[in-house]
């Protein structure tokens, strides 16, 4: 499978009118054409010509089969109803992608072949919306999302923000959005983000692919060789004249400050330094194009947060084997998970770090995702120690 393109496509906010299938069968099918009068005088001739031991034998046969059916029916809704909570989340799987017994037995038959070391390499796909649970808002909200903050900026099209042509007029709502998105510590990783470390702790994390440029991922110790990020990073950055290359903190104060940075890296130049952001219309990082050995060998690919939009990005999901499982973790269907045509397709839909939590808690790992969450709220609350200190420090001095 080939990814269109190899640069960042806008986004389309056109809504995509899906056509009816009016023809659920393929065109050689009975169920497509009737059958003439000849072939159901012969079809009526043949069930005659059945003797009558023939037709009890049948008939007891349905029977057996009907009351197999009804029996594992029973099972399966006495299962459910013990492990029923009330929670919102929706596990599907079917076509109409309906909440029902065969989706969650398939859900757990994935569960068990994770759990019976059977999927060894999974990847994981994700969208701005694993970071909303951090605090960090979403990009489309009406009223709280990121491009809604731009709006005293006047930009015709919010997405101007990340257009180089734009950028190279007026740097200043880029920089003014890269304040809120720049690794700095407000932010930390939530459960989504940690339960991508804890596949790669046990060894069956083959690539992360992330659209995110918030740093999450590397906060939650997802080691660099591992993460694939798709439209950049705020680690580097770029002097957009000279092209010589920095690291991301030795500008991030000036950032910060509400300044634009300027290359300090070669004699007069004063060119705007830009973090490795990928911009529209611009290549993809190189190491972006690892996904044509990546998803060859991909068991179980997992996507989360995102809405399937941006290119080249949305169409890696279909880079899979036709019979690999995945699954979608994220507020409501979209892409091929809304129809659902293929039976090895599950989504869990909802809020995404509680689905999460569910996940892993099928998976028997939630001990280890409370573990995570426990050290970092405690090194949360060492370093705000550290600041109140430092800071009843320097007013002691002051009043001296």
């Amino acid at each position: 499978m080939q990814v269109s393109g190899t640069k960042m496509k806008k986004e389309s906010y056109k809504e995509n009118k899906e056509e009816e299938v009016t023809a659920p069968f393929p065109s050689s099918s009975p169920y497509n054409k009737p059958q003439n009068k000849d072939s159901k005088r012969t079809m009526g001739k043949k069930i005659k010509k059945g003797s009558k031991k023939d037709k009890e034998a049948t008939k007891a046969k349905n029977d057996d089969s009907m009351n197999s059916k009804k029996l594992e029916a029973s099972l399966s809704d006495m299962s459910l109803t013990a492990k029923s909570d009330n929670s919102k989340l929706k596990l599907d799987n079917r076509r109409r992608c309906s909440s029902t017994t065969r989706s969650m037995t398939s859900l757990s038959h994935v569960v068990n072949q994770i759990n019976e070391g059977m999927i060894k390499n999974v990847i994981v796909m994700v969208g701005a919306g694993i970071s909303t649970r951090s605090g960090i808002p979403d990009f489309r909200s009406p009223e709280t999302g990121l491009y809604a903050n731009l709006k005293r900026f006047q930009l015709e099209d919010p997405c101007d923000v990340f257009d180089f042509d734009y950028f190279l007029k007026n740097p200043r709502p880029f920089f003014e959005l890269a304040k809120e998105l720049y690794p700095s510590g407000k932010y930390l990783p939530n459960e989504a983000h940690f339960f991508i470390k804890i596949l790669h702790d046990r060894g069956i994390l083959k690539r992360l692919y992330t659209q995110n440029i918030d740093g999450l991922e590397r906060a939650a110790d997802i080691p660099e060789g591992k993460l694939i990020e798709a439209h950049g990073t705020f680690s580097s950055a770029t002097c957009i004249k000279c092209k010589k290359q920095c690291k991301g903190k030795e500008i991030k104060n000036q950032i910060f400050e509400g300044e634009i940075p300027r290359c300090h890296m070669t004699d007069n130049c004063r060119a705007v330094i830009k973090p490795d952001i990928v911009f529209f219309g611009k290549d993809l990082p190189k190491r972006f194009f690892t996904f044509q050995h990546d998803f060859t060998k991909c068991d179980l690919l997992i996507v989360m947060g995102t809405s399937l939009q941006v290119q080249p990005f949305a169409d890696l999901i279909n880079s899979v084997n036709p019979r690999t499982p995945r699954i979608l973790f994220n507020r409501e269907k979209v892409g091929p998970f809304v129809k659902c045509k293929r039976k090895e397709d599950f989504t869990m839909t909802g809020d995404i770090s509680d689905s999460t939590r569910k996940f892993m808690d099928m998976l028997g790992w939630e001990h280890q995702l409370d573990s995570y969450l426990q050290k970092q709220q405690k090194e949360k609350k060492k370093a705000r120690g550290k600041e109140i200190c430092g800071s009843s420090k320097g007013e002691k001095k002051t009043d001296r």
